[in-house]
């Protein structure tokens, strides 16, 4: 019964700590560098783009129009440093946050919301590829 009840427990823990990984191997890669990919986040996507915010939220644009997303509403903050689109598509709530992380490249996450627990990370990930393969 002892052997038994030990199992288990490995199983609980390793099952436990596989969950955590994910959103751990997210973070360490996208703290790699630029342009070493595209990152699921718990409600999307996020990348480390080369460029600035400005020249980033350029490319989203035209990505999101091509991409039949309606823009619907623009924030910038931090004197250009932080901004943010958000749009629509569908039942979809799109947001692409930008923010500079130097002289040379922007962080970028966008999400694509179903609803308030539904969140479409394909798609926002799909997104995000287009974004960085934009030049």
């Amino acid at each position: 019964m002892s052997t038994l009840y030990k199992t288990s427990a490995r199983w609980v823990l390793l099952l436990g700590l596989a969950s955590a990984l994910p959103g751990c191997v997210a973070a360490g890669a996208a703290a790699a560098g630029v342009g070493s990919g595209v990152y699921f986040t718990s409600r999307g996507a996020e990348s480390i783009l080369d460029g600035t915010p400005e020249q980033v939220e350029t490319r989203a644009r035209a990505v999101l129009e091509k991409d039949g997303v309606r823009i619907t509403g623009t924030q910038t903050e931090k004197s250009g440093d932080k901004r943010e689109l958000k749009g629509t598509k569908n039942d979809l709530d799109i947001t692409v946050t930008m923010e500079r992380q130097d002289s040379k490249s922007t962080k970028t996450e966008i999400s694509a919301r179903k609803n308030l627990v539904t969140w479409d990370k394909d798609y926002a990930q799909q997104l995000l590829s287009k974004i960085v393969q934009q030049k």
